[in-house]
């Protein structure tokens, strides 16, 4: 009994010193702020923050982006960054599998999704669509923050602001009307972020004038009677449903150009915005400089 006893004490005596560490360090507070270089883990369920997240996280640190972004239809980010990043549909056992320590997702996210995530230890950050520019860069700081990585939020932001400098019209110059005329007639009205970039480049929202909000339907007939200067389509006029946005009664209008912008630039800020004013500077200039109705196909294509 001596001995066993003087073997526990001696056991004792090795491992003890270890346990004061462990409890040095379970009693130490855990690193916070991007001092500590402390990152966390993500998971993406919407392509608007895809494209932003894969801006600010470094690598192996975003670990699903939403299937989206893989889809080109769908996506607003280019299909070679978002073939980095695995995708998930989002169910929950699929992210849970991924054991993220944070999900970000669009406030659109079903409410039994959010709780169910919560309950198995994630934060849930929710997004909304950004309505302006400041939104839309007080939402990338807010992720490059959330990721640990504020530098990289203010090189996005840096980018965003030149690209707003480089598509500003002169002031002395008066704003072009256009209207953003989407698939089955639908326009984009105020307090969009398309809205806000057409003001940024030199547009006036022609949606605001006929006192058309977001989402409202505009016939043909209408867009026949009193048509803006620039009509940017958005949708595939090969389609059924969007030949009203290539009717040839609308080659008979004069001094109106017709520019295709893709839908993927409409909505999403972050890496978005300097591609969107990128179309948007390209087709005020050829408005300015008396283009026909019909851009030439090299314009018409758009910018992603």
């Amino acid at each position: 009994m001596k001995q066993s006893g003087a073997l526990v004490l001696s056991r004792w005596g090795m491992i003890a010193p270890f346990c004061a560490f462990l409890a040095a360090c379970a009693q130490s507070p855990v690193p916070a702020g991007p001092a500590a270089h402390f990152q966390v883990s993500v998971v993406s369920l919407n392509p608007c923050t895809d494209a932003i997240l894969a801006e600010v996280t470094t690598p192996g640190q975003l670990l699903a982006i939403s299937h989206f972004s893989h889809d080109p239809a769908a996506s607003s980010m280019e299909a070679v960054k978002a073939a980095r990043f695995a995708e998930t549909s989002g169910a929950v056992e699929e992210v849970a599998a991924l054991a993220p320590d944070v999900v970000v997702a669009s406030t659109f996210l079903d409410p039994a999704t959010q709780q169910a995530l919560r309950d198995m230890g994630m934060r849930v950050v929710m997004v909304p669509i950004p309505v302006d520019v400041a939104t839309s860069e007080a939402q990338v700081r807010e992720l490059a923050d959330l990721a640990g990585n504020p530098d990289a939020g203010e090189a996005l932001v840096a980018r965003i602001e030149s690209a707003l400098a480089n598509a500003a019209s002169p002031a002395e110059e008066k704003p072009v009307p256009a209207l953003v005329w989407e698939s089955g007639g639908i326009v984009s009205g105020d307090h969009t972020l398309i809205a806000d970039l057409l003001r940024r480049s030199g547009f006036a929202n022609a949606a605001a004038a006929r006192e058309l909000s977001q989402a409202d339907y505009l016939p043909l007939e209408r867009m026949l009677a009193q048509p803006p200067r620039v009509i940017f389509t958005v949708g595939d006029a090969r389609s059924q449903g969007d030949r009203m946005l290539s009717h040839p009664a609308l080659d008979t209008l004069k001094g109106v150009a017709r520019a295709p912008i893709d839908s993927a630039l409409l909505w999403c800020g972050g890496p978005t915005i300097p591609r969107a004013l990128k179309r948007l500077a390209q087709v005020r200039a050829a408005a300015d400089q008396g283009q026909p109705a019909h851009f030439p196909n090299s314009v018409q294509r758009g910018v992603r």
